[in-house]
């Protein structure tokens, strides 16, 4: 096995571990409409700054194809 994938199995694995302990720790937790209103409001403030940054991007691309000038279509002077 090459040290590259060697790596990757242990990610996986540490992965699934947090995954794990995450679950266990909510399935055990008295808090739990606390961290699910928690998970709500951080998935929708993640929604939120994705669109935010998607159209800020699409601005940007906009503006550059606007700013672009084809030369075979220019006149000349």
């Amino acid at each position: 096995m090459s040290e590259k994938n060697g790596t990757k199995i242990l990610l996986a694995f540490l992965a699934g571990a947090a995954v794990g302990a995450a679950i266990g720790y909510f399935l055990k937790s008295d808090d739990k409409e606390e961290i699910l209103t928690d998970l709500q409001e951080g998935a929708i403030k993640l929604k939120q700054d994705i669109e935010e940054n998607f159209a800020k991007a699409k601005e940007m691309v906009e503006n550059f194809k606007n700013s672009h000038v084809d030369p075979t279509t220019e006149k000349p002077e």
